[in-house]
């Protein structure tokens, strides 16, 4: 077992047995190497894959000029949604398959074309966007205590977890993606507001930069993957008992609890 494939079965174990793990940074030869960081990730997604989960998209995270300052970086970073991750609109998630959960509200889109086409520009991405509907994002940490630069949170998934869909598919011509408000709520009270501008300007560039990544990654997206595209908002921590809601203007709204 290389270097890498440590690292990979390190994280991989501490989601299975629900135990966080000291930041995996210092054992890069460069804790900055992004690259790296990527390839564990899919090591580790690989395994997901190869004990029966199915990729059925990605999320894009760092999506915050904000954060990505704070974390030393200009992009964003991306993971992989697996099946398993998915939790039915009204639903109960236990507690017991969460890490240090925490949650954001967001678009997301559904494709129904592949994005491979040389040179992506916005309007192959509008095109290629079957519709959205309002989504809550449940991050989590295998790295103790949220202790994370930006290869520990890219090799650990981009701190994915799970997710939630709204019911309601909306064409995304009728929103509008810049100016659109965001309000989430935690047992009735309203924890985070945001807007558009908040996932780079519009969430729809932050496909873009998705698209335009995943073709230099020789992996590009595919019809009928889901988009996370990022948070509108600040994100609220979550634990046991919690409801959480969020809607988006007046579309749908998107809600679970933990149990």
């Amino acid at each position: 077992m290389n270097p890498l494939e440590k690292i990979a079965e390190q994280l991989y174990t501490a989601e299975i047995q629900n135990k966080p793990i000291q930041p995996i940074r210092t054992a890069f030869p460069n804790e900055r190497d992004i690259d790296v960081a990527y390839q564990i990730q899919q090591l580790v997604t690989q395994k997901k894959l190869a004990e029966g989960a199915k990729s059925v998209g990605k999320k894009i995270g760092l999506t915050s000029f904000a954060v990505q300052k704070q974390l030393g970086v200009d992009e964003p970073d991306f993971g992989v949604l697996t099946d398993e991750m998915q939790i039915k609109n009204h639903a109960k998630l236990s507690s017991e398959n969460l890490m240090q959960p925490k949650a954001e509200a967001e678009w997301a889109f559904v494709l129904k074309h592949n994005l491979d086409v040389e040179n992506i520009t916005l309007i192959d991405v509008k095109n290629a966007i079957d519709y959205a509907v309002v989504a809550i994002e449940i991050v989590g940490s295998r790295i103790k205590n949220w202790n994370i630069k930006i290869t520990d949170t890219i090799a650990d998934n981009a701190s994915a977890s799970h997710f939630v869909l709204g019911s309601k598919k909306i064409e995304w011509s009728k929103i509008d993606m810049v100016n659109c408000e965001m309000k989430m709520f935690k047992n009735s009270n309203i924890v985070s507001e945001g807007n558009g501008q908040a996932c780079m300007g519009n969430p729809l560039k932050a496909v873009l930069w998705l698209a335009q990544t995943m073709q230099k990654h020789h992996q590009p997206l595919q019809a009928g993957e889901i988009i996370l595209s990022g948070a509108l908002g600040p994100m609220t921590v979550i634990e046991k008992g919690d409801r959480l809601s969020a809607s988006i203007d007046d579309f749908d709204s998107v809600e679970f609890q933990v149990v």
